[in-house]
């Protein structure tokens, strides 16, 4: 058993990190209650965004548009919102998991795919893996400015009109509640002739995401789209917008569950080292009443021999 002296600064050590931990369950609390009302009030938005944009492309007749089709050769790209700060649970693992693991809904190798990093974490996870940077905005995730993602936006799109990409995947998480947070697949670009996007529970926000962008129709009931402006025209605002509008609503669910999870992590934390400091508290007193018992019987022998 180890001695008195070792339990007692033991005691204290565990006491002091659970102070550390309250603090830091108390500083996300706070960031929590500010972030999930941004993420909340921006629902409505980028559900509606989303939906007019699916709907319009699915009115659209057939335009050959640099935004429509990705050139063959080009990679998959996946655009990663993650932490730069641990101590989140499994915020971060989560992430990965849903890309590289069992549960992964669509296959991203190395080989095929170029990582555009918002956070730090999974970025230098996949790295770690052997996947190729392409591009990291990990600053991102503390500038939560529209303006940013307007850009990253433009980036992607360059890249992916030039050909270094043919596809577009955003991966972030979820916030359903303080508890719950889901780490989704998002494709973005091209649109396709299905029925459902990547994953069969694919939520956008906190809505059911279809994506039924069918450039041709068979149903005559079903009004094309009239443009006011030049089709041409019309998708290069229109699909920039698109991208900038969902890295943005990504950011705000992304930022959210990261404090939710945090907040989670350390009030865990804080519990089990409330539980660790009374269990050690206990085996303190044992030691100290061992050691009381110890001498009395040494002096009760003493007096006995003479």
């Amino acid at each position: 058993m180890a001695s008195m002296k070792q339990i007692k600064k033991r005691k204290r050590s565990v006491e002091s990190t659970g102070k550390i931990t309250k603090a830091m369950k108390l500083v996300a609390t706070v960031k929590l209650q500010k972030t999930k009302q941004i993420a909340t009030d921006a629902v409505p938005f980028f559900d509606a965004m989303y939906e007019k944009i699916t709907g319009v492309m699915k009115k659209t007749q057939v335009v050959s548009h640099k935004y429509l089709k990705g050139k063959e050769g080009g990679k998959k790209a996946i655009v990663v919102f993650s932490s730069n700060k641990g101590l989140a649970g499994g915020y971060n693992s989560s992430i990965v998991k849903k890309l590289i693991g069992e549960d992964a809904a669509i296959s991203f190798t190395p080989k095929d795919t170029l990582v555009y990093a918002i956070g730090s974490k999974v970025r230098d996870e996949l790295k770690n893996k052997g996947f190729t940077i392409e591009r990291d905005y990990s600053e991102g995730m503390e500038d939560i400015h529209y303006e940013t993602y307007v850009m990253i936006a433009e980036e992607l799109l360059d890249d992916f009109v030039a050909g270094k990409i043919s596809e577009i995947y955003l991966v972030y998480t979820h916030f359903k509640n303080t508890i719950v947070h889901i780490p989704r697949v998002l494709k973005l670009l091209p649109f396709e002739n299905v029925e459902k996007n990547v994953d069969d529970d694919t939520e956008l926000l906190g809505k059911k995401t279809f994506v039924v962008a069918k450039s041709k129709y068979e149903d005559d009931e079903v009004m094309p789209m009239n443009y006011e402006m030049d089709e041409e025209e019309m998708l290069n605002r229109m699909i920039p917008q698109y991208i900038s509008t969902l890295l943005y609503g990504a950011l705000t669910a992304s930022i959210a569950s990261e404090n939710g999870a945090r907040m989670t992590a350390m009030d865990n934390a804080t519990k089990n080292a409330k539980e660790l400091s009374e269990k050690l508290g206990i085996m303190y007193n044992r030691a100290r009443q061992g050691a009381i018992t110890q001498e009395l019987t040494e002096i009760v022998a003493g007096a006995n021999a003479i």
